[in-house]
């Protein structure tokens, strides 16, 4: 398949957005919001969001894929926490593991609102395959093309966006989570390299990853201005990934540790300057919190559609369930939370697509936590609402509900907590950040 393009209905070729693009909540309608353009103007202007003939196509061909090839093996996946390996090069032909990234390195040369397109409509029938995609995009890849060099990047960036390999990011350890100060991988300059010790823990993708992007300190008096990130293949020697965890949700995505025993890397796989490891990780992190909230928006879409119609189909007295206001009010709260929540993550991938257009220069961390915060949170009202309109086979996993019930939950915790969310949101209202 021509890079550039996705399987569909036609052999359309996906564009990179242009710098204003024009973007839909959905794939029907059109909506205008009113909203202060600068803060020297306070007055309202109209903004028309639709969907792109390309960007609906895509939403088609990702949303067919899905139920095609994912939808007959979620709960098989699920109950054996199998990580569906042979779904790895269907999802590579179909240029979803370099959506994000230029032609000319592999990708499909797309932007954050058809990246938020695909996993929204991945997530809405697994959000495991969805997980599986996004650390590999817009961690692990992201981290390597946005601060790597141009070798790195030709030797790591334009295998990973081909789908040739698999990526992951290991930021996170027993002791740090959100503490980087807590950092006990360290990496010390050794026969020209560097040799690594320590362990991550609650890696994706960890187990069946080609390339790993690691965190480590290598000036313990600089604390976060001392972690230096490292690009570590597979087969390395002293590198290998430890204890899978047995997880309530997500089942199918594989989360693992991985550990690094007298690991020694050549030079050339320091990524980005000594000591900025830990600072560059923040800046992927707001990409990365773009998708997390894509991924709770979508399972809160599949598990309100399942509520939905269940509701229509389940008689009680006589007639559906949908007929009594009782549930009607939760319908009616839970599309309403959905929209909210897409007006955030779709604001949050406009303002990421036209930061990658002025060169970096537009940051973009308040409204990435922003709509992690709220997607997240608000997926978990939705699937708990889910479960309630299916009342007792909610609970019978012969249903969809009780699966979007465990598997958003790790929306609120992934890629910082909810309380980590609101620190980055405050410190941005107070002028700390």
């Amino acid at each position: 398949m021509a890079r550039g393009h996705f399987a569909g209905n036609d052999d359309s070729t996906f564009r990179r957005l242009p710098s204003r693009p024009r973007v839909s909540l959905s794939a029907s309608n059109r909506v205008n919001i009113r909203c202060a353009c600068t803060k020297a103007s306070l007055r309202p202007t109209r903004v028309d969001f639709a969907l792109t003939d390309e960007q609906q196509q895509l939403q088609r061909t990702v949303r067919d894929f899905a139920q095609s090839e994912i939808a007959p093996h979620v709960m098989e996946w699920d109950e054996a926490s199998r990580f569906p390996a042979e779904l790895i090069p269907k999802l590579a032909e179909l240029g979803l593991l370099g959506i994000l990234f230029p032609e000319n390195y592999g990708g499909a040369g797309l932007g954050y609102i058809e990246y938020v397109i695909a996993i929204e409509e991945l997530a809405r029938v697994d959000g495991s395959v969805a997980l599986i995609v996004a650390a590999h995009n817009s961690l692990c890849t992201n981290h390597i093309y946005k601060f790597g060099s141009e070798a790195q990047r030709q030797k790591y960036v334009v295998p990973l966006a081909q789908g040739k390999k698999l990526g992951c990011w290991s930021l996170t350890e027993p002791e740090a989570g959100s503490d980087a100060g807590g950092t006990r991988t360290v990496a010390a300059r050794a026969r020209g390299g560097w040799l690594l010790n320590g362990a991550k823990t609650f890696t994706t993708n960890g187990h069946y990853a080609d390339v790993c992007v690691a965190m480590a300190v290598t000036d313990r008096e600089k604390r976060s201005h001392g972690i230096s990130a490292f690009i570590v293949e597979k087969g390395t020697k002293g590198f290998r990934p430890g204890k899978k965890e047995n997880k309530l949700g997500m089942r199918a995505s594989d989360t693992s540790e991985v550990v690094f025993s007298d690991c020694l890397v050549p030079e050339e796989n320091l990524l980005g300057k000594q000591g900025d490891g830990f600072v560059n990780s923040l800046q992927v992190l707001d990409g990365g919190r773009i998708s997390i909230a894509a991924l709770a928006l979508g399972m809160a879409q599949g598990a309100c559609g399942a509520a939905t119609k269940y509701a229509q189909e389940r008689k009680q007295f006589g007639k559906p369930i949908s007929e009594f206001e009782g549930i009607q009010f939760k319908l009616a709260d839970m599309v309403t939370e959905i929209s909210a929540a897409q007006m955030l993550v779709y604001h949050a991938a406009w303002l990421a697509d036209k930061s990658n257009a002025n060169g970096g220069g537009i940051r973009f961390t308040r409204e990435s936590s922003m709509a992690k915060l709220y997607a997240s949170e608000a997926a978990v009202r939705v699937a708990n609402e889910a479960v309630q309109v299916f009342g007792g086979y909610g609970f019978i996993k012969d249903y969809p509900a009780e699966k979007f019930y465990r598997d958003v939950k790790l929306c609120t915790i992934g890629e910082g907590t909810s309380e980590i969310q609101r620190l980055v949101i405050a410190r941005h209202i107070l002028g700390k950040q």
